[in-house]
C-alpha cells in the first residue's frame, strides 16, 4: 500500500510539476527573450517603412531624380515586402520560424548597408528591394515566433500588443529619427542605424528555443502571379501614360490569372477559403484600410513640411514626435481593451477617431503653423494606433496555431500592399498640386476607414474573442 500511496504521490508530483511548467511557460526568461528578438525585428522593418519619408528630398539632392525616382525608394522596399510576404510566411512554418527569422535578419542587415553605401539612385533602389525582401522573411516569423512562445491566450494577447505596439512606435518614430540622423549625418545614416540593431537581433536568437518544422508547399505560380499584378499596378499608377495604361493591362490579366491559380492549387500561397471566416476578412481590409491612412499620411505630410512649408528634415521630422509618444502609449492600451472587451470595440472605436481627425485635417494648408499641424495628426494617429493591436490579436486567434506564418503573412502582405497603393495614388495626387492632393487624399483615406469601421463593428462580441 505504500508503494501505491508513493507512486500515486510521485504521479501528483509530476503533474503538479507539468502543470506549474506550463504556468511559467509564457512567461519564463525564453519567452521574453523570443518576444524582445521579435519584437526588434518587426520594429526594424517597419521602421524602414517610414524612416526614408522624411530624407527623401537629401536623396534626390543627392542623387538626382524627381517625385517619380522618390517614390520608388519608398515604394521599392514596401512592393517586395508585401508581395513576397504571401510565400515567407509558408516559408517561416517550413524552415521554422527561428531559423526563417534568422536568414531573414541576416540578409535585412547586409542590405542595409548596401543602401548606405549606393553610389546612384538604380543601386539604392535595387538594394530596397532586397531589404524588402528580407522584410518579408522577417515579419511572418517574428509573429509566428511570439505566437509558439506564448501558448495562453491571455499572455499571448499581452505579447501581441506588445509586438505590435513595437512595431507601430517604430513606424511612427521614423520621420523622427529620419530627421535626426539626415541633418546630423547624412541621408545614408538612415541605412547604417540598422547594422547593430541587425547584429544584437542574431545574438539574441542564438539562444533562443528552436522551432519545430512543418510541411509547408510553396505556391510559386501564384506567387507569381501575384508579384507580377501589384508590381504592374503601382508602375501603372506612379509611371503614368501610355506606359501606365499598358501597365495596368498586365496587373488586371495578372490578377485575373493569380485569383484562378488560387482557387485551383491544392496548396494556394493565399487560400481564398480563410477569408469565408468574417474575422479574418475584416481584420485584413480593416488592416489595408489603417495602412493607407497612416503609411500615406506619414509620406504626404513629410513632403509638405518640407517642400510646401519649407522646413529643414530635422524640424520636419520633430513634427511627428507628439504623434510617435501617442501611439507608443496607446498601442499598450489597446491591447488591454481588447483583452476586456474583445477586438471589435477598440477596432471600431479607432477607426471612427481615425476618420474624424482625417477630416480636421482638411483644413490645412500651406499657411497653417507647422505645430499646428502636428497636433492635428494626433487624432489619426491615436486611430490607427488603437485599432492595430486589436485586428493583429484577432487575426491571429482565428486561425490554429500552426498556421500563424500564413495567416501573419495574409495580413501583413494586404497592410504593405495597401501601403504601397496608396502611396502611390496619393504621391500621384499631390504632383498635381500639393494642397488640393493632399486634401483629396485625406477624403480618400478617411472613406476607407469608414467602411471597414462599420464591418469592424459588426464582428462578434467579447465573449467569441474571449473563448
Amino acid at each position: 500500500m505504500s508503494t501505491n500511496v508513493t507512486r500515486e504521490n510521485s504521479q501528483l508530483a509530476h503533474s503538479r510539476g507539468e502543470l506549474m511548467s506550463k504556468r511559467k511557460e509564457p512567461g519564463s526568461p525564453s519567452a521574453a527573450l523570443t518576444l524582445t528578438a521579435g519584437l526588434l525585428g518587426f520594429a526594424l522593418v517597419c521602421l524602414d517603412a517610414s524612416i526614408v519619408n522624411v530624407a527623401l528630398p537629401a536623396m534626390g539632392d543627392s542623387l538626382g531624380g524627381g517625385m517619380t525616382g522618390l517614390q520608388w525608394v519608398v515604394d521599392a522596399y514596401t512592393l517586395a515586402f508585401a508581395a513576397l510576404m504571401l510565400s515567407t510566411g509558408a516559408f517561416s512554418d517550413r524552415a521554422g520560424a527561428t531559423r526563417a527569422y534568422a536568414l531573414g535578419a541576416g540578409l535585412f542587415t547586409l542590405a542595409s548597408a548596401a543602401c548606405g553605401l549606393a553610389p546612384n539612385l538604380p543601386s539604392l533602389i535595387g538594394a530596397r528591394v532586397v531589404q524588402g525582401v528580407a522584410a518579408a522573411v522577417v515579419l511572418p516569423a517574428s509573429l509566428a515566433l511570439v505566437r509558439q512562445a506564448y501558448t495562453d491566450p491571455a499572455r499571448r494577447a499581452r505579447a501581441v500588443a506588445v509586438w505590435a505596439a513595437g512595431g507601430s512606435a517604430a513606424v511612427a518614430l521614423g520621420p523622427v529619427v529620419g530627421g535626426v540622423l539626415t541633418t546630423a549625418w547624412d541621408w545614408r545614416g538612415i541605412f547604417f542605424v540598422n547594422l547593430p540593431v541587425g547584429a544584437l537581433i542574431l545574438a539574441l536568437l542564438v539562444r533562443a528555443p528552436r522551432s519545430r518544422r512543418r510541411p509547408a508547399p510553396l505556391d510559386l505560380p501564384g506567387q507569381v502571379t501575384a508579384v507580377v499584378a501589384l508590381t504592374a499596378l503601382t508602375f501603372a499608377v506612379i509611371e503614368g501614360g501610355t506606359a501606365g495604361w499598358a501597365a495596368l493591362a498586365v496587373a488586371v490579366v495578372a490578377a485575373a490569372a493569380f485569383l484562378r491559380v488560387e482557387a485551383r492549387r491544392p496548396h494556394p500561397v493565399v487560400p481564398l477559403g480563410l477569408f469565408r471566416d468574417r474575422t479574418v476578412a475584416v481584420t485584413v481590409a480593416t488592416g489595408a484600410a489603417v495602412s493607407v491612412a497612416f503609411y500615406s499620411m506619414v509620406f504626404v505630410f513629410s513632403l509638405f513640411f518640407q517642400q510646401v512649408q519649407g522646413r529643414s528634415a530635422l524640424q520636419a521630422g520633430l513634427m511627428f514626435l507628439p504623434m510617435t509618444g501617442l501611439i507608443a502609449v496607446t498601442n499598450v492600451v489597446a491591447g488591454k481593451l481588447a483583452g476586456r472587451y474583445g477586438a471589435r470595440l477598440p477596432m471600431a472605436l479607432g477607426q471612427g477617431i481615425a476618420v474624424v481627425g482625417l477630416l480636421v485635417m482638411l483644413f490645412v494648408d500651406a499657411g497653417t503653423p507647422p505645430v499646428v499641424v502636428a497636433l492635428l495628426l494626433l487624432p489619426m494617429a491615436l486611430g490607427c494606433a488603437l485599432t492595430v493591436p486589436p485586428l493583429t490579436a484577432a487575426m491571429m486567434d482565428a486561425v490554429p496555431a500552426e498556421r500563424a506564418g500564413l495567416a501573419a503573412g495574409v495580413l501583413n502582405a494586404a497592410r504593405q500592399m495597401a501601403g504601397a497603393l496608396g502611396i502611390a495614388v496619393f504621391g500621384a495626387l499631390i504632383s498635381d498640386g500639393f494642397v488640393a492632393g493632399m486634401r483629396l487624399s485625406l477624403v480618400i483615406s478617411a472613406a476607407l476607414l469608414a467602411v471597414t469601421g462599420l464591418l469592424s463593428f459588426r464582428l462578434a462580441g467579447p465573449s467569441a474573442s474571449a473563448a
